[in-house]
C-alpha cells in the first residue's frame, strides 16, 4: 500500500498554496479601501455662521461625524457674495482633508464678478449635491391683493414697474430669479436690493416691497402664519409642505425651474479614494432620520446627485445664470 504522508502534505501544499493566492487577491482590494478619514475634516463654508448653507452643513457635519468618528468641522469664510471662500477652498492642499460646501450662488458668480481668483469648474471637483430648495414667488398680502397667480400677474401687467421685488443683493439667486421671472413674463418689475435675504423678506413682510423670490425654507414659517402669501413655487411639481401652493410649470411657465442648492466640491487633485469615500459618507450623513427631518423642517430635497452627474448639472446651472444676467443686464449693486 502506498504511503498516505505524501498525499497529505500534496493536499497541505495546495491549501497553504490556495491560501497564499486568496491571501495576494485580497491585497489589492485592501489598499483599495480608502481608510479616510484618519483625522478630522475641514469643511468651508463661504458664508458667515447662521445663514442658509449652514442650515445644512452643521446637520450633515454633526451626522458625518457620529457615522465616522472623526469631526468635520465647519470653517465660515464669508465675504464678496461667496467667492471669497471659493478661493480659498480653491488654493488648499488636495490631501482630502478640506472641503468646500458651495451654492447656487457659485454657478451665478462668473458672470457677474468681473474676475474671481478661481474656476469653478478647473480648480474644484464636484462631490455631491446634497440639498435643493425650490424658490417660492411670495407677496405682501396687502400691497398685492386677489390671492392667486392670475390676479398677480393681471396686476403686473397694467402696472409695469410699479410693483418691486426684494433680494440679497445684486447678483444672488433672489435677484436671478426674478430677472428670470421678468424675461419668462415679458413683464417688468423694479428690483430692491438689501444685504441680505434676511432683511429683505422683513421689509416684505413690513409692506415696504411687494414680493420676493425667495428659498421656501426661509418663508415657510412666514407662508403658514399668514404675514406673506405664496403664490408660485418653482419646479414641475408642487412642493409637499405647501400642497395647495401651484408650481410654475402647471402656471404656464415650464422653464422656471430655480432652487437654492448646495453642494460639496474637493481642491482640483484630491486622490480619488478619498472623494469615492467623501461622497458615501456625506451621502450617508444626508440620509439618517436627524438629518431628513432638517431637510423637511427646510422644505428641501436631497437631489443626491454625484461625481458626472453633479457636475453636468453644475455646467448646465453656469449656462443658465450666464444667460439670464446677459439678457437681463444685471449688475453687482
Amino acid at each position: 500500500m502506498k504511503p498516505q504522508f505524501p498525499q497529505s502534505a500534496s493536499r497541505r501544499t495546495v491549501l497553504r498554496s490556495a491560501l497564499a493566492g486568496a491571501a495576494g487577491s485580497l491585497v489589492p482590494w485592501a489598499h483599495a479601501q480608502s481608510t479616510w478619514p484618519t483625522k478630522p475634516v475641514t469643511m468651508i463654508v463661504p458664508f458667515p455662521a447662521g445663514g442658509g448653507t449652514d442650515a445644512f452643513a452643521r446637520p450633515m457635519s454633526a451626522q458625518f461625524s457620529k457615522l465616522t468618528g472623526k469631526t468635520l468641522v465647519i470653517d465660515n469664510k464669508g465675504g464678496a457674495g461667496g467667492t471669497l471662500g471659493a478661493g480659498v477652498a480653491a488654493k488648499s492642499t488636495p490631501d482630502g482633508y478640506t472641503l468646500f460646501m458651495g451654492a447656487v450662488h457659485h454657478t451665478i458668480a462668473p458672470a457677474m464678478y468681473a474676475k474671481l481668483d478661481y474656476d469653478l469648474v478647473r480648480d474644484l471637483v464636484p462631490l455631491i449635491q446634497v440639498a435643493s430648495v425650490p424658490q417660492v414667488l411670495v407677496v405682501n398680502p396687502k400691497n398685492v391683493p386677489g390671492g392667486d397667480f392670475k390676479a398677480f400677474m393681471e396686476q403686473v401687467r397694467k402696472n409695469p414697474g410699479k410693483l418691486n421685488y426684494g433680494s440679497a443683493g445684486g447678483g444672488t439667486s433672489h435677484h436671478l430669479a426674478g430677472e428670470l421671472f421678468k424675461l419668462q413674463t415679458k413683464t417688468f418689475i423694479t428690483h430692491i436690493p438689501y444685504r441680505g435675504a434676511g432683511p429683505a423678506l422683513q421689509d416684505l413682510i413690513a409692506g415696504n416691497v411687494d414680493m420676493m423670490f425667495d428659498g421656501l425654507g426661509s418663508s415657510a414659517a412666514h407662508i403658514k402664519g399668514g404675514r406673506i402669501k405664496a403664490l408660485m413655487v418653482s419646479g414641475a411639481k408642487r412642493n409637499a409642505a405647501f400642497p395647495d401652493v401651484p408650481c410654475s410649470a402647471e402656471l404656464g411657465l415650464p422653464d422656471y425651474t430655480v432652487s437654492t442648492w448646495y453642494g460639496v466640491w474637493a481642491p482640483k487633485g484630491t486622490p480619488a479614494d478619498a472623494q469615492a469615500r467623501a461622497i458615501e459618507d456625506i451621502r450617508r450623513s444626508c440620509q439618517t432620520d436627524e438629518a431628513k427631518a432638517v431637510w423637511a423642517s427646510q422644505g428641501a430635497e436631497f437631489p443626491n446627485l454625484t461625481g458626472a452627474q453633479f457636475d453636468a448639472f453644475v455646467k448646465a446651472e453656469l449656462a443658465k445664470w450666464a444667460t439670464v444676467v446677459k439678457a437681463s443686464g444685471a449688475k453687482l449693486d
